[in-house]
């Protein structure tokens, strides 16, 4: 008896560790998209000349906005499937976590979509796919 509930003592730290584990994540996915926001704002600000907004710096920054909250949506899914599969293994919470992850992927795809200014199954335009490799240099 006593072998048993040191067994179901671990069990229960366990589990207690891995609930930790998933707010840590959820904690940040939430500084990754507040961050991304905050630097994403200061450099909009900073590119600001006059009251006119450049079109260049207004798009940067729905795409540096975009991204953070890419990131962050995956990571959350992550801790979402971390505590459904570790914590509450049950076919109700399977069913929910399917259901966040379908949201949170129609999320990201909507973003996507948005950050990039075309559908997926368009081509992209010949004047952004020349000047990308520059970019990253």
């Amino acid at each position: 008896m006593e072998h048993t509930t040191s067994e179901s003592k671990l069990i229960g730290h366990v589990l207690d560790v891995v609930e930790y584990v998933a707010v840590g994540i959820e904690v940040l996915a939430v500084v990754f998209i507040v961050a991304g926001i905050i630097v994403a704002t200061h450099s909009f600000v900073a590119s600001r000349r006059g009251l006119r907004i450049d079109p260049a710096a207004a798009k940067s920054y729905r795409t540096r906005v975009g991204s953070a909250l890419l990131l962050g949506l995956e990571i959350l899914v992550a801790a979402d499937v971390i505590r459904t599969v570790a914590l509450d293994a049950t076919l109700e919470s399977v069913v929910v976590l399917g259901i966040l992850v379908l949201i949170r992927t129609f999320l990201s795809w909507s973003l996507v979509v948005e950050i990039e200014e075309r559908w997926p199954w368009q081509a992209r335009r010949i004047a952004e796919a020349e000047t990308e490799p520059e970019a990253d240099t």
